[in-house]
């Protein structure tokens, strides 16, 4: 029997541990987004300052790029339902905090980016340490489907989260940061309950080697070097979600109602992507069908970069998210079933550290190449360069252009 044929009698539902794990991502990611949009509200509304809204940015940024070694090891070495208990713990009582010192008017800057700041170093260490627990929750065939249910969480809080702050806004910024410390909690209320399912690694001494050993896991296998490294290189030439606010102003003239639209349909394509996923998830050829995926991806940047048309534009963003959320469950699959799992936390830091880097790497490389040549020239460039790394990725790394079937079963290396 095959795997995918053993996989389709197994139902995600019977597995309790992930149910839960599901909850507390989906309520993490929406406390997450909420928080994006009232901290940039109150950040601005105390500045007035573009720059001290790309601080924000950072601030969320670079506790990823300091911690990404570290967290790798510590994944691997502590129990990770304990370390994303801690971090979701964090995060409610940072932000509860914060809710309590704007609901008595004493939240000034300061405070606010301390506590971005720690809501990022607590990011840094939830992410990976939750990525590398998934596998522990399902059957190695069924990953593939669990990750697209799990990757529709992220993508529903991407598109409610924004909604729910913005509304709970109107009654002031203490209402949104209550019900995103809420949120908090209840993820973590979740996580609490799964049942201790990885056993913690061996207390190796934290050394260089160590610490460098998830990039050296890394370079060694073609396979996941080049899941990663192509992931990276198409959404930093690729994205144009820097460069939305210039279309829906300028170019498509729908005004901040359509900007919501253009930001929401990327999103909207993943999930419905994820759900058709879930059902049918990719078992032959996965190489090609990652590959095709990312070409698509480049090819809907085209045409949206072109398109003059608000309807066309919304088509092409649905497109690119459904492409996306193909490439992102196939990649993620790839990754960790092929990497041991005393190295999934250090693998999983890695590949976090990347994913974070091409966003927010990729968001100033448009911005920049706007400037030089305009936001319609920037898209073309981009979307034309993912389409360049798709075919010179197929020639760097045939192996994984070559994948025929996801791996089930990692043996473990000591």
């Amino acid at each position: 029997m095959t795997a995918a044929a053993s996989s389709a009698g197994i139902r995600l539902r019977d597995h309790p541990a992930f149910i839960l794990f599901w909850i507390s991502r989906v309520c993490s990611a929406l406390a997450f987004q909420m928080l994006g949009v009232v901290v940039g509200w109150l950040v601005y509304s105390l500045t007035g300052s573009a720059a001290a809204l790309g601080l924000v940015g950072l601030a969320q940024f670079l506790p990823i790029l300091c911690l990404t070694l570290l967290v790798g090891h510590v994944a691997d070495t502590f129990d990770r339902r304990r370390i994303v208990l801690a971090c979701q713990t964090l995060s409610a009582l940072t932000v509860g905090a914060l809710a309590l010192a704007e609901g008595s008017g004493h939240a000034g800057l300061l405070p606010i980016y301390a506590a971005v700041v720690t809501i990022g170093a607590s990011r840094a260490f939830e992410a990976p340490t939750m990525a590398a627990l998934l596998p522990r929750l399902v059957p190695g065939e069924v990953l593939p489907r669990a990750l697209a249910v799990a990757s529709s969480a992220m993508q529903m809080a991407t598109i409610a989260g924004p909604a729910v702050g913005g509304f709970a806004y109107i009654f002031g910024p203490a209402v949104p940061l209550t019900l995103a410390a809420v949120c908090y909690g209840v993820a973590a209320v979740a996580m609490a309950f799964i049942r201790h399912v990885h056993a913690p690694g061996p207390r190796s001494a934290m050394t260089l080697e160590t610490l460098l050993s998830g990039l050296s896991f890394i370079r060694r296998s073609p396979v996941v070097l080049g899941s990663i490294s192509l992931d990276l290189f198409a959404v930093l030439l690729g994205g144009v979600t820097a460069l939305l606010p210039i279309y829906a102003a300028e170019i498509l003239h729908v005004g901040t109602q359509g900007l919501g639209a253009l930001r929401a349909a990327p999103a909207v394509g993943a999930v419905l992507m994820s759900i058709v996923l879930v059902r049918r998830p990719p078992t032959r050829q996965v190489g090609h069908v990652m590959f095709a995926a990312v070409a698509v991806f480049g090819l809907a940047t085209v045409v949206f970069s072109v398109s003059s048309s608000f309807l066309l534009s919304l088509g092409a963003l649905f497109v690119l998210g459904a492409a996306d959320n193909v490439s992102v469950v196939i990649r993620s699959s790839l990754v960790q079933l092929s990497t041991p799992d005393e190295m999934r936390g250090r693998v999983s830091a890695v590949n976090s550290l990347f994913v974070g880097t091409s966003n927010q790497l990729g968001e100033f490389e448009s911005g920049m190449v706007a400037a030089l040549i305009g936001a319609v020239g920037a898209g073309v460039v981009g979307g034309v360069g993912t389409l360049m790394v798709v075919a010179l990725w197929t020639r760097l790394f045939p192996a994984l252009f070559h994948v025929d079937a996801m791996p089930v079963k990692v043996e473990t290396r000591r």
